[in-house]
C-alpha cells in the first residue's frame, strides 16, 4: 500500500508540476511567442484522416439533412414559404437548386479525397451556406457546425497526407502544416462539448425537464437494472450528460485521463445516434475525436506494425525518416504579415464563437420563450417543445369574412410556430400566395373570393419543457401589420407562464394515475390568460371527454344546435363536467389570474398496419449499416433528380417533381 500512494503521490506531482510549468509559459508569452506557436510544423497524418472522414460524412448529409433526396419537396414549388435570415435571399430556380445540390455533392467527395482540395471546399461551402441561410426552419446546432468547419478546412492544409494532391504534387506530400490547422479545430470541438454544457446548467435541464421519459429506450437497458426510468432521466440523462459536455473537452486535452474521456464520448456519441434523429452529427464528433490526440498517432500506429514485421534494417530505415520530419517541428524563420494576419483572425474567429451563443440580448427580436433561433447557440436538447394546436385565421376586411387555412400549407416543417420572426414571414408568404394566385401542375386552385385587404391572425398552443400548454402569440395581432426589428422585443408575444413552473412536479403523478384507468386513457394541461378563451372541436375519436379546472375560474360554453342558442357554465378550481364529442366549445377565463385546467379523455387505439419491423429495426446498434440500402436510394434519388434537371436546362426535357403541395382553405 505505501508503493502504491507513493506511486500516486508522484504521479499527481508529476502532473501538478507538468501544469505549473504551462502557467508560467503562458505568463511570459509574447504576441510573437503566440504566431510561432501557431506555426510550428506538426504531422500532417491525422488531419488528413480526419479531412478523408469529415468528406466522406459530408457527403452522405448532402442528400440526407441538406435535403438532396428531396429537393423537388423542399425546392420545387415556387409558392412554397421559404424562411430566409436575410430577406434579400431568394431561392434560385428549381432546375439551378438541382445543380447546386450536385456542386456541393462533388465538393464534399472533393474533400473526403484530397483532390482539388481548395477548390472542392468552395464547391461545398458556398452552397452549403446559402442553403443554410436559405431556410431557418432546418436550422440545428450541428448544421452550424458542419458550416464553420468549412470555412476553417478553407485555409487549412489538410490535403498533405492521405490524398490525391499529395500524390500528384510531390512538394506536399507528407509535409508538416502548421499547428493552427489542428488548433482552431480543436478549439471549435472543444468549444461545442463546453458551450453545451454551459447551457445544460439551466434550471431546466438541472431539474430533469427538459427530456421526459427517454430511459425507456433500449440504450438504457443496462441502467435499468440499477435505476428506475425516472432515475435514468434525471441522473444519466440530465446529470451526466451536463457533467460531461461541461468536462469532457478538459480531460480529452490532458494526456493521463485522454484515453477514458475518448471512451465516454465515443459512447455518448453511439447513444446519442440512436437515440435521437440528428444525422452525421454523432459521426461527425467521432471522427474528430482524434483532434485531441497527438499528430503523429497514424504514423506511430504505422511504425508499431513496422517494428513488428519487419526486418531490423528497415525498421531502423524507417526511424531515421521518422526522426528527420519531427526535427522539422522547429519554428525559426521571421514572422511574415501574413502569418500576422492569419493569426489575427483565428484570434477573431475564436473570440465570435464565445460571444454568438450569448448575443441574444441583441438580437432580442428573434427571442420568443427561448433565447434566439436554435442554431448557433449550443443549447443542444435543452428545450422541449409540444405543440396541440396551431390556428392561422385569414380575415377579409372588406367583407368580413373570415377563413381559416391548413397551418402546413406551402411548409414542410412547424418550426415557424415557435419563433416570431418566422411567423411573420410566414404570414407575409400567405398574403403573396393569395394575391397572385394559388397553381397546381399549371392549373389555378379555386379558393373562396378574398379581397387583397386582409389580415392574418396566429394562435400558437404549446408546451416548453412538461409547462401547460398555452398561447404563444397575441391571437387578435394582425401579423401583417405586426411591427418587428431584430433588435426590438416581439410585441405580439405572450408571456411565458412561469408562475405556474410548481405544478410540473403534479403532472407526472396525474398523468400516471389517469395512464392507470385504462390502455386508451390520456390528459392535456392547458393554461390560459385572464379575458381570453379557447375554442375547441373535440373529434368523435375521443370518447369520455372530460374538463377540470386546476386554478382559476371559467366558464365553458356550449352550442345548443336544437335551441340555437349557447349554454354557459361556470367552474371554479376543483370542479369538472364532461364534454361531448363532435362538437365546439369555448372555454372563457374569468378570473383576475391565469387559468389552469386539464382535458381527460380516452382515444380509440389507430391501426398500424406496418407490423414489427420498425421495433426490431429500433434495436440495431449499427444505424450506418442497417440504413445503407435507405442511404442508397435516397443518393440514387438525388442523382435521378439532378439528371432530370440537367436534362431539361440542356435539351428541354420535362421535368418531373413531386413537390407541390395543395393547401386547405
Amino acid at each position: 500500500m505505501r508503493i502504491k500512494s507513493s506511486v500516486l503521490s508522484e504521479k499527481c506531482g508529476g502532473i501538478w508540476s507538468e501544469l505549473t510549468e504551462r502557467l508560467n509559459k503562458i505568463k511570459n508569452l509574447t504576441y510573437k511567442d503566440i504566431v510561432g506557436y501557431f506555426y510550428e510544423p506538426r504531422d500532417a497524418s491525422s488531419l488528413g484522416i480526419i479531412r478523408f472522414f469529415l468528406g466522406l460524412l459530408m457527403s452522405i448529409d448532402v442528400f440526407e439533412e441538406r435535403g438532396g433526396s428531396e429537393i423537388d419537396l423542399r425546392w420545387g414549388n415556387p409558392q412554397d414559404c421559404h424562411f430566409p435570415l436575410f430577406p434579400s435571399l431568394e431561392p434560385l430556380s428549381y432546375p439551378l437548386m438541382c445543380w447546386l445540390y450536385g456542386v456541393m455533392w462533388l465538393g464534399a467527395v472533393c474533400i473526403m479525397l484530397g483532390f482539388k482540395f481548395r477548390i472542392g471546399v468552395f464547391m461545398f461551402g458556398i452552397p452549403y451556406w446559402y442553403i443554410h441561410l436559405m431556410d431557418k426552419t432546418y436550422w440545428n446546432n450541428h448544421s452550424y457546425l458542419y458550416g464553420i468547419v468549412t470555412i476553417l478546412l478553407m485555409g487549412s492544409s489538410a490535403n498533405h497526407s492521405f490524398s490525391i494532391d499529395s500524390v500528384i504534387d510531390k512538394s506536399i506530400r507528407n509535409q508538416p502544416v502548421p499547428y493552427w490547422n489542428y488548433f482552431i479545430l480543436k478549439y471549435q470541438f472543444f468549444m461545442l462539448y463546453f458551450l453545451a454544457g454551459l447551457k445544460k446548467s439551466g434550471a431546466e435541464w438541472l431539474e430533469g425537464y427538459s427530456l421526459i421519459r427517454l430511459g425507456e429506450h433500449w440504450v438504457f437497458f443496462p441502467f435499468r437494472i440499477i435505476f428506475s426510468v425516472e432515475q435514468i432521466d434525471y441522473l444519466v440523462i440530465h446529470w451526466f450528460g451536463f457533467l460531461l459536455d461541461l468536462t469532457v473537452g478538459f480531460w480529452m486535452l490532458l494526456e493521463f485521463s485522454r484515453p477514458i474521456a475518448l471512451f465516454f464520448c465515443s459512447m455518448f456519441h453511439l447513444m446519442n445516434s440512436r437515440l435521437f434523429s440528428i444525422g452525421m452529427f454523432p459521426y461527425v464528433c467521432l471522427a474528430t475525436l482524434p483532434l485531441f490526440c497527438k499528430e503523429n498517432w497514424p504514423r506511430t500506429f504505422w511504425s508499431s506494425i513496422v517494428d513488428r514485421f519487419q526486418s531490423n534494417v528497415a525498421n531502423e530505415s524507417f526511424k531515421k525518416k521518422r526522426e528527420k520530419t519531427e526535427r522539422k517541428k522547429i519554428y525559426s524563420h521571421p514572422i511574415k504579415l501574413k502569418e500576422n494576419l492569419v493569426v489575427a483572425c483565428l484570434f477573431f474567429h475564436m473570440g465570435l464563437q464565445v460571444f454568438l451563443p450569448y448575443s441574444h440580448f441583441i438580437t432580442k427580436g428573434y427571442n420568443t420563450w427561448t433565447e434566439g433561433l436554435y442554431g448557433y447557440s449550443w443549447d443542444m436538447m435543452v428545450h422541449s417543445w409540444n405543440s396541440v394546436l396551431v390556428v392561422v385565421k385569414v380575415v377579409d376586411n372588406e367583407s368580413g369574412q373570415e377563413h381559416f387555412l391548413d397551418p402546413n400549407a406551402w411548409s414542410l416543417k412547424n418550426r415557424w410556430n415557435y419563433y416570431a420572426d418566422m411567423s411573420l414571414q410566414y404570414a407575409q408568404c400567405i398574403k403573396k400566395n393569395l394575391n397572385e394566385g394559388i397553381k397546381e401542375n399549371n392549373e389555378e386552385i379555386v379558393i373562396p373570393d378574398i379581397s387583397k385587404n386582409i389580415s392574418i391572425y396566429i394562435d400558437v398552443w404549446c408546451s416548453l419543457n412538461g409547462r401547460f400548454q398555452q398561447r404563444m402569440y397575441d391571437p387578435n395581432y394582425d401579423l401583417l401589420r405586426a411591427k418587428w426589428s431584430p433588435f426590438e422585443p416581439v410585441e405580439w408575444l405572450m408571456p411565458l407562464m412561469i408562475e405556474y413552473n410548481n405544478f410540473r412536479e403534479q403532472i407526472p403523478e396525474i398523468i400516471e394515475h389517469v395512464h392507470s384507468w385504462n390502455n386508451e386513457s390520456n390528459v392535456i394541461f392547458v393554461a390560459d390568460f385572464p379575458g381570453m378563451y379557447l375554442e375547441n372541436f373535440i373529434e368523435e375519436d375521443f370518447h369520455n371527454v372530460s374538463l377540470t379546472v386546476l386554478r382559476g375560474e371559467v366558464v365553458y360554453e356550449m352550442e345548443d344546435y336544437v335551441a340555437k342558442q349557447s349554454l354557459g357554465m361556470k367552474l371554479s378550481a376543483g370542479e369538472s363536467v364532461s364534454v361531448l364529442e363532435g362538437y365546439t366549445h369555448k372555454i372563457h377565463t374569468v378570473s383576475a389570474d391565469p387559468s389552469c385546467y386539464m382535458y381527460t379523455f380516452s382515444q380509440r387505439p389507430i391501426e398500424n398496419d406496418d407490423g414489427d419491423d420498425k421495433d426490431m429495426k429500433t434495436y440495431s446498434p449499427f444505424p450506418l449499416i442497417e440504413d445503407i440500402s435507405a442511404r442508397n436510394a435516397a443518393f440514387l434519388r438525388m442523382i435521378d433528380l439532378i439528371w432530370n434537371a440537367t436534362t431539361h436546362i440542356l435539351f428541354d426535357y420535362p421535368l418531373t417533381k413531386n413537390g407541390i403541395v395543395k393547401p386547405d382553405i
